[in-house]
């Protein structure tokens, strides 16, 4: 095989890779809206094909079911939750002002960021399951395990929070579970469409989350009216 027969073969299989990829991303999109607006269970596998212009079939080339496609849906979303906690924290010494940019950032939301936190509070539990297949049940304990270490970052900064004496001292893992069930229970009821408005919601809960752990919201460094 000559050097040119090479290329084309890696640079075919590079856009094969490439279109597969993008078609995977927008098989998770069209899940994630109708698992956010109508329900999992409500939620037909076959509606998701039409979403996306392929045949039901199809569909098993990317996902081996629709509960792995859940499964992929929640590691994801843990995933990218936790590597914005870290980036937070990472820009902010101060833990006050840490834990106020933390609760702010948590709803610097878009549409469908809402639609995933919708997904993933009802349907977190179904983690507790086994999969099926190899396939899901990798992705399951993908998210398990990012479940855990997600609460255990929250539980470390809280603590050393408190060592600092930024915030008062308490147990900090029923801490973290306290603050971070206030922030679930949003999303049992808030959508995107209604008229009240993500910034009215954060205004009233970034408040609160930081009362639960001592904080008056104006004390905090970089807080509006501190």
């Amino acid at each position: 095989m000559s050097s040119n027969q090479g290329e084309h073969g890696r640079s075919r299989s590079a856009n094969r890779s490439r279109t597969e990829g993008a078609r995977r991303a927008e098989i998770l999109d069209a899940a994630i809206v109708r698992f956010g607006r109508n329900g999992y269970e409500n939620t037909k596998w076959a509606e998701i094909a039409d979403d996306v212009g392929i045949g039901p079939t199809a569909l098993y080339h990317y996902f081996d079911s629709k509960q792995h496609c859940l499964y992929v849906i929640i590691d994801q979303a843990l995933k990218e939750i936790h590597e914005r906690f870290d980036a937070v924290t990472g820009e902010n010494a101060d833990p006050r002002a840490a834990l106020q940019a933390l609760c702010s950032d948590c709803f610097e939301l878009s549409d469908r960021d809402v639609l995933r936190n919708r997904v993933l509070v009802a349907e977190q539990v179904l983690l507790g399951g086994e999969g099926s297949t190899e396939r899901e049940e990798q992705a399951r304990q993908a998210g398990r395990e990012e479940t855990r270490a997600l609460e255990i970052a929250w539980t470390s900064f809280l603590g050393e929070a408190m060592k600092q004496g930024a915030i008062p001292d308490r147990e900090p893992r029923l801490l973290a579970r306290a603050m971070l069930g206030l922030y679930n229970s949003i999303w049992q009821w808030y959508r995107p469409d209604q008229t009240l408005t993500l910034p009215t919601v954060a205004d009233f809960f970034v408040a609160r989350m930081l009362a639960v752990a001592g904080l008056v919201a104006d004390a905090v460094p970089g807080s509006p009216g501190a």
